[in-house]
Protein backbone atom coordinates (compact mmCIF):
# COMPACT_ATOMS: atom_id res chain seq x y z
CA UNK A 1 0.00 0.00 0.00
CA UNK A 2 3.22 2.74 -0.03
CA UNK A 3 2.02 3.25 -3.76
CA UNK A 4 -0.69 5.54 -2.53
CA UNK A 5 1.45 6.78 0.09
CA UNK A 6 4.26 7.78 -2.49
CA UNK A 7 1.19 9.01 -4.83
CA UNK A 8 -0.15 11.32 -2.68
CA UNK A 9 2.62 12.77 -1.74
CA UNK A 10 3.86 13.51 -5.31
CA UNK A 11 3.60 17.33 -5.05
CA UNK A 12 4.73 17.90 -8.65
CA UNK A 13 1.43 15.93 -10.02
CA UNK A 14 -1.04 17.99 -7.69
CA UNK A 15 0.62 21.39 -8.70
CA UNK A 16 0.12 20.49 -12.45
CA UNK A 17 -3.48 19.46 -12.07
CA UNK A 18 -4.34 22.02 -10.08
CA UNK A 19 -2.33 24.48 -13.11
CA UNK A 20 -4.39 22.38 -15.17
CA UNK A 21 -8.12 23.18 -13.56
CA UNK A 22 -7.15 26.94 -13.54
CA UNK A 23 -6.23 27.17 -17.26
CA UNK A 24 -9.92 25.44 -17.31
CA UNK A 25 -11.71 27.70 -16.04
CA UNK A 26 -9.80 31.19 -16.85
CA UNK A 27 -10.14 29.72 -20.43
CA UNK A 28 -14.23 29.42 -19.63
CA UNK A 29 -14.54 32.57 -18.01
CA UNK A 30 -13.02 34.03 -21.04
CA UNK A 31 -14.87 32.50 -23.40
CA UNK A 32 -18.09 33.70 -21.16
CA UNK A 33 -17.05 36.85 -21.47
CA UNK A 34 -16.33 37.19 -24.95
CA UNK A 35 -19.61 35.25 -25.65
CA UNK A 36 -22.00 36.76 -22.58
CA UNK A 37 -23.41 33.27 -22.01
CA UNK A 38 -21.79 30.10 -20.31
CA UNK A 39 -20.30 27.59 -22.53
CA UNK A 40 -19.47 24.63 -20.31
CA UNK A 41 -18.25 22.75 -23.31
CA UNK A 42 -15.47 25.68 -23.14
CA UNK A 43 -14.07 24.91 -19.90
CA UNK A 44 -12.63 21.71 -20.73
CA UNK A 45 -12.84 21.24 -24.57
CA UNK A 46 -9.84 21.77 -26.97
CA UNK A 47 -8.34 25.68 -28.07
CA UNK A 48 -9.11 28.52 -26.13
CA UNK A 49 -7.06 31.15 -24.30
CA UNK A 50 -4.93 29.60 -22.58
CA UNK A 51 -3.91 26.41 -23.82
CA UNK A 52 -4.51 23.62 -21.19
CA UNK A 53 -1.79 21.46 -22.54
CA UNK A 54 0.56 24.31 -22.85
CA UNK A 55 0.07 25.17 -19.30
CA UNK A 56 0.73 21.49 -18.00
CA UNK A 57 3.80 20.94 -19.73
CA UNK A 58 5.32 24.30 -18.56
CA UNK A 59 4.32 23.59 -15.19
CA UNK A 60 5.49 20.08 -15.13
CA UNK A 61 9.15 21.35 -16.97
CA UNK A 62 9.47 24.32 -14.02
CA UNK A 63 8.08 21.92 -11.06
CA UNK A 64 10.95 19.24 -12.43
CA UNK A 65 13.33 21.82 -12.82
CA UNK A 66 13.00 23.14 -9.62
CA UNK A 67 12.73 19.78 -7.71
CA UNK A 68 15.51 18.13 -9.25
CA UNK A 69 17.67 20.45 -10.98
CA UNK A 70 18.00 22.54 -14.27
CA UNK A 71 21.25 20.91 -14.77
CA UNK A 72 19.38 17.35 -14.75
CA UNK A 73 18.70 14.88 -18.05
CA UNK A 74 14.81 14.71 -16.47
CA UNK A 75 14.43 18.14 -16.92
CA UNK A 76 15.78 18.16 -20.74
CA UNK A 77 13.06 15.40 -21.15
CA UNK A 78 10.62 17.74 -20.20
CA UNK A 79 11.47 20.80 -21.77
CA UNK A 80 11.82 18.93 -24.88
CA UNK A 81 8.06 16.82 -24.29
CA UNK A 82 7.08 20.88 -23.27
CA UNK A 83 8.24 21.90 -27.19
CA UNK A 84 6.37 18.85 -29.14
CA UNK A 85 3.80 19.47 -27.14
CA UNK A 86 3.70 23.29 -27.92
CA UNK A 87 4.24 22.78 -31.33
CA UNK A 88 1.71 20.31 -31.97
CA UNK A 89 -1.34 22.55 -30.35
CA UNK A 90 0.05 25.99 -32.32
CA UNK A 91 0.77 23.79 -35.72
CA UNK A 92 -0.83 20.34 -36.50
CA UNK A 93 -3.74 20.77 -34.16
CA UNK A 94 -4.74 24.17 -35.09
CA UNK A 95 -3.88 23.38 -39.23
CA UNK A 96 -6.94 19.43 -38.62
CA UNK A 97 -9.00 22.41 -37.27
CA UNK A 98 -8.59 24.99 -40.41
CA UNK A 99 -9.02 21.81 -42.44
CA UNK A 100 -12.07 20.45 -40.58
CA UNK A 101 -13.73 24.11 -41.34
CA UNK A 102 -13.46 23.75 -44.83
CA UNK A 103 -14.74 19.92 -44.77
CA UNK A 104 -17.53 21.20 -43.11
CA UNK A 105 -18.03 23.94 -45.49
CA UNK A 106 -18.45 21.21 -48.31
CA UNK A 107 -20.77 19.17 -47.11
CA UNK A 108 -22.92 22.08 -45.80
CA UNK A 109 -22.89 22.92 -49.52
CA UNK A 110 -23.69 19.58 -50.45
CA UNK A 111 -26.25 19.13 -47.56
CA UNK A 112 -29.73 19.38 -49.70
CA UNK A 113 -28.14 16.65 -52.05
CA UNK A 114 -27.29 14.06 -49.49
CA UNK A 115 -29.14 14.15 -46.08
CA UNK A 116 -26.88 11.57 -44.97
CA UNK A 117 -24.38 14.06 -44.54
CA UNK A 118 -26.79 16.37 -42.49
CA UNK A 119 -25.46 16.18 -39.22
CA UNK A 120 -21.97 14.89 -39.17
CA UNK A 121 -19.69 17.84 -38.38
CA UNK A 122 -16.04 18.03 -37.62
CA UNK A 123 -14.79 19.56 -34.51
CA UNK A 124 -12.86 22.83 -35.82
CA UNK A 125 -11.79 24.17 -32.70
CA UNK A 126 -8.84 22.12 -32.40
CA UNK A 127 -5.35 23.67 -31.75
CA UNK A 128 -4.32 26.99 -30.80
CA UNK A 129 -3.13 30.63 -32.05
CA UNK A 130 0.94 31.09 -30.56
CA UNK A 131 -0.71 33.65 -28.44
CA UNK A 132 -2.90 30.82 -26.65
CA UNK A 133 -0.33 28.61 -26.60
CA UNK A 134 2.68 31.21 -25.14
CA UNK A 135 -0.44 32.25 -22.57
CA UNK A 136 -0.40 28.19 -21.48
CA UNK A 137 3.42 28.50 -21.44
CA UNK A 138 3.15 31.62 -19.13
CA UNK A 139 0.71 30.36 -16.61
CA UNK A 140 2.21 26.89 -16.24
CA UNK A 141 5.53 28.66 -15.18
CA UNK A 142 3.75 31.49 -13.32
CA UNK A 143 1.94 28.47 -10.72
CA UNK A 144 5.11 26.00 -10.97
CA UNK A 145 6.74 29.53 -8.99
CA UNK A 146 4.17 29.89 -6.91
CA UNK A 147 3.55 26.59 -6.10
CA UNK A 148 7.14 25.58 -5.49
CA UNK A 149 8.19 29.06 -4.00
CA UNK A 150 4.84 29.80 -1.27
CA UNK A 151 2.63 26.74 -1.04
CA UNK A 152 5.69 23.84 -1.01
CA UNK A 153 8.47 25.70 0.47
CA UNK A 154 10.78 24.45 -2.11
CA UNK A 155 12.94 27.48 -1.33
CA UNK A 156 15.88 25.33 -0.44
CA UNK A 157 15.76 23.68 -3.25
CA UNK A 158 15.80 26.72 -5.25
CA UNK A 159 18.03 28.95 -3.67
CA UNK A 160 20.27 25.33 -3.96
CA UNK A 161 20.17 25.83 -7.99
CA UNK A 162 21.03 29.26 -8.15
CA UNK A 163 23.80 28.93 -5.63
CA UNK A 164 25.35 26.17 -8.08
Amino acid sequence: MRYFEEFFSNRIFFIVLFAWLLSCVIKGIIEWIRNKKINWGRFFGPGGMPSSHSTIVACLATCVGMSEGFDTALFVVCCALALIVMYDASGIRRAAGEQAKMINMIVEAWEEKDPVLKDEKLKELLGHTPLEVLGGAVLGVFVALVSGVWVFRWTDSIVGQIGR
